[in-house]
């Protein structure tokens, strides 16, 4: 089934139901939202754009970010979103990869002479565009096809497609409902993380039960606007990373706020502490949910219910706040060695997870899906072990991703262009823990350091937000009999006092 169709029940059901926000703002109702989705579904239909044709949105959070996102599934597309973080060297790699027709871009993202198929959000040509609706059949899509087109990386620092069904949206937002929260008409879902991940993957749960969805008018994270937001409209839930989770609890510490309005916190992204966790749950009371997932398995591995978060009564309670929680409804998690095979309860190794929110594989990247997909199991890539009750917890990931700020760096993308000076003979990348965003990215080279220089290249090829916030100098890096690169102690080389 598309899932379009969820938007259009929404529509039939509650037509005059306020759906997008900006701010406090009412902008459109769902039958708004229904007939200006079914004008872009036009509009493309005009330009080609056929059943399983790819279609990227390269928008910062916005209230049209969704009226584009079902336009493209009621005309049979595959929304491929673009993190707008990123660089346009970096979208446009994913542009060319995905094979998109054509882009949505906010204005000061379109790039005409880098997206030759651009249509800028908001602009006259879309409003031109909005202006031509009509009532639009929904292009029939079976679950098992593409509805999304995630990208993320690996080790290796190129982007990857993973390859998101109906199937996996549908088993993934039923079993929010069952495992997470339960969502009625009367809720508001607020926009404050990217709508391109986490965030926007929540959409169609809160279109399914006619919720309201706000977008800040600042267009991201304000710890006072999102307080401020959750008290006006009431029953708000929120996708966020830790490290705003954090930012959150001290803002409202700061200024006696108590999260009036604000029922659910959903957080995943990163490490969260137990220290953190616990003062917000001290402040806020029981309205966090811990989710654990990765795009090829999206939100969807495991759950720590609101109940666990908050119990302080249990004899394991510290333990089990460590954890990811629990398998999800959809999905069974195992713990295997390198070939797949179970290992005994308790045993660390890597998480595994079959189910039907698991990916049918990569992009037109078949080793990349061999190596991933084992005996039927999505290898994820990290550490971890499960106890006899079922509560997993991750020790380690396996990759040296960065987590800054809730958003992903990868190492090796970093390093690749910090190489392009000529000067730098190695270097290596690491995270580094940063008390405000979780971690830091730290450049350690072996060459000639020209910090200024570095940035700019940086800044002329990677996203702003994958700049080291330092660099060090060193005549070598440490490695192994092998030559690999020994992360490990160069962040303990770090963490010493100098």
């Amino acid at each position: 089934m598309n899932l379009a169709n969820w938007l259009k029940r929404s529509a039939q059901i509650a037509p005059d139901r306020s759906a997008l926000f900006l701010g406090r703002d009412c902008v459109a109702s769902y039958a708004t939202l229904w007939q200006d989705a079914c004008a872009v579904a036009s509009w493309l239909r005009a330009e080609g754009i056929t059943a399983g044709d790819r279609v990227a949105i390269f928008m910062k959070n916005a209230p049209d970010y969704l009226t584009v996102f079902y336009g493209i599934w009621i005309a049979g597309g595959v929304v491929v979103p673009i993190n707008a973080k990123l660089h346009p060297r970096e979208a446009l790699y994913i542009l060319e990869n995905s094979g998109s027709a054509l882009v949505f871009a906010s204005p000061d993202l379109a790039c005409d002479a880098m997206f030759p198929r651009t249509i800028a959000v908001p602009s006259p040509a879309f409003e031109t565009l909005r202006r031509t609706a009509r009532p639009e059949e929904i292009t029939p899509r079976a679950p098992d096809d593409l509805a999304w087109l995630f990208y993320t990386s690996g080790t290796t620092g190129k982007p990857k497609g993973v390859m998101i069904t109906h199937r996996m949206l549908a088993t993934m937002s039923l079993c929010y409902m069952t495992d997470v929260d339960v969502v009625s008409a009367a809720d508001a879902t607020l926009y404050a993380a990217p709508m391109s991940h986490g965030a926007g993957l929540y959409n169609m749960l809160h279109v399914r039960a006619g919720a309201r969805h706000v977008c800040p008018v600042s267009g991201g994270f304000d710890p006072t606007e999102i307080l401020d937001l959750a008290a006006h409209f009431k029953r708000t839930h929120l996708f966020a990373a830790p490290t705003m989770v954090k930012r959150l609890t001290q803002v409202a510490r700061a200024s006696a706020a108590e999260g009036v309005g604000l029922r659910t916190v959903v957080y995943a992204g990163g490490p969260m502490y137990n220290a953190d966790i616990i003062e917000a749950v001290e402040l806020f009371g029981p309205r966090f949910v811990q989710i654990y997932g990765q795009g090829e398995c999206p939100m969807g591995i495991t759950a720590l219910s609101r109940a666990d978060v908050a119990d302080r009564q249990h004899p394991d309670w510290r333990r089990r706040l460590q954890s990811v929680g629990r398998a999800q409804s959809g999905v069974e998690v195992a713990i295997g060695d390198a070939h797949a095979d179970l290992l005994p309860v308790g045993e660390p190794g890597e998480i595994m997870v079959r189910g039907d929110t698991v990916m049918p594989g990569y992009w037109q990247n078949p080793h990349a899906t061999q190596n991933t997909l084992k005996n039927g199991w999505l290898m994820t890539g990290d550490i971890g072990f499960m106890d006899r009750d079922g509560y997993v917890t991750l020790q380690d990931r396996s990759k040296d991703t960065i987590i800054t700020g809730g958003s992903n760096v990868y190492p090796r993308e970093v390093e690749e262009v910090l190489l392009m000076d000529p000067q730098v003979h190695e270097v290596s990348v690491v995270g580094h823990p940063h008390p405000e965003w979780g971690e830091e990215v730290i450049a350690f080279v072996v060459g000639e350091l020209d910090e200024k220089r570095l940035d700019q290249l940086c800044l002329d090829h990677i996203a702003r937000f994958k700049r080291p916030k330092r660099y060090v100098r060193v005549d070598e890096l440490p490695k192994n009999n092998y030559g690999k690169v020994l992360k490990t102690l160069l962040r303990e080389r770090f963490a010493k006092p100098r």
